[in-house]
Order: structure tokens, then sequence, then C-alpha cells
């Protein structure tokens, strides 16, 4: 859904498939994966803000429409991961390049409100990824006391580098989306998940290890 829209996105701008300059732009695509959208697109258009937006807004039109017309189902297990995270104490924060009407809208199709503690977006932050301001953000709004209690996992490059410039302890690089093993490992990721699901025993084996003695 999320490259259709680019897809369509591009298109207003005059970037069609069969071309050689689409195909540029879905590698840029591919490869700025996390980051927000805008900063995608300005990286499409440079030096022209008022092209970036147009495609902002017609990216967000489509994927928005994409959502009302075929709904949204999460990655298998990743339910049951936010239910044992927050069962055994763990705050939980989504964080996301789409902007906060998006992301707004995304949480109420799947009905997350009540699984999650917090939800940001970059105008929430300043930055979005991959810069630490999402991750400093929930640490501050969340209370954390230190950034090596925090535990960051996501499927692309800027999901590693965001939490590895922001001090987590794990940094976890989730195989379900778009960008390889290398890359993630690359990128900064100090674990390497098949799932999601894997999530919570490498969190919570972390919490409850004893401290090392002298």
């Amino acid at each position: 859904m999320v490259e259709r829209a680019f897809a369509e996105a591009i298109a207003t701008q005059g970037i069609v498939p069969g071309t050689s300059a689409y195909a540029r732009a879905m590698v840029h695509v591919h490869r700025s994966r996390g980051c927000p959208k805008i900063d995608v697109f300005r990286g499409l258009f440079p030096g022209n803000e008022a092209q970036a937006q147009a495609a902002n807004l017609a990216f967000e039109r489509s994927f928005e429409s994409a959502i009302e017309r075929t709904g949204l189902v999460p990655l298998p297990g990743t339910v049951e991961v936010l239910d044992k995270l927050s069962s055994a104490g763990v705050r939980v924060c989504l964080i996301t390049g789409f902007s906060r009407a998006t992301l707004g809208q995304v949480i109420d199709t799947l009905g997350w409100w009540d699984r999650v503690d917090l939800a940001l977006s970059p105008e929430d932050a300043g930055r979005g990824r991959p810069w630490p301001d999402l991750v400093l953000t929930a640490v501050l709004r969340l209370g954390v006391d230190d950034v090596r209690q925090v535990a960051v996992a996501g499927d692309t490059e800027s999901d590693m580098s965001c939490g590895r410039r922001a001090g987590a302890s794990i940094v976890a690089g989730v195989l379900t989306g778009v960008h390889s093993e290398t890359r993630l490992r690359a990128a900064g990721a100090t674990h390497i998940l098949d799932s999601i699901a894997d999530l919570p025993t490498l969190i919570l084996e972390r919490h409850l290890a004893p401290a090392p003695t002298a």
C-alpha cells in the first residue's frame, strides 16, 4: 500500500511507470523507507518545496483512501506482542514516518489506542528517523530514567540508525519489512528477529536477567 501510494504521488508530478525517472525514484523510495514521507519527497524534488509538498499531499490522500477501501491487518503476532509487553509493565510507543493525521487513521483502523502508551509522528518530535528525536521524545514523555532501558524495533535502516543514535540498548531489526539483514546490521542493529513475535522474549530476558557480579 505504501509503495503504491508513493507511485501514485509521484505520478501527479509527471513521474510515471515505465520511465527511467520512475525507476530511479522508486529506488530512492525503497532506500528511504522509514524516513518522514515529506523528506522522501524533498529528496526526489530537491530545491522544489512546492512540488515536494504537493507530492506528499497526494501520497497521504492515496494511502488514507486505500485504508478506507481495504482496511489494515496487523502482521501475525503483533497484537500478542503488544499485550505481552503491556502485561510485563513495558511501556510501548509507536513511531512512524507518517503524518500525525495518517498515524491517527492507522491506529483508529487497527483499534490500538488502548494497546499503546504513546504514538509519535515526526511532527511531534521535530525530526523523524534516522534522527534520534522520536525515541528521545518518547523517553521524555514516558518518564524513562535511562536511554539504556529503551528497546527499538523496526524493519528499516532508518529505524536502526534512530535507535543507535538515541542510545537504546536493544536495536532489533525485523526481517518482515523492506530492508535485508545485511542492511539492518550495517545500520546498527544489535539483534535480528525473524518476526516481531520474537521481541517480547528478547526484551524480557534482558530485563529479568540477573545483574553481573564482581
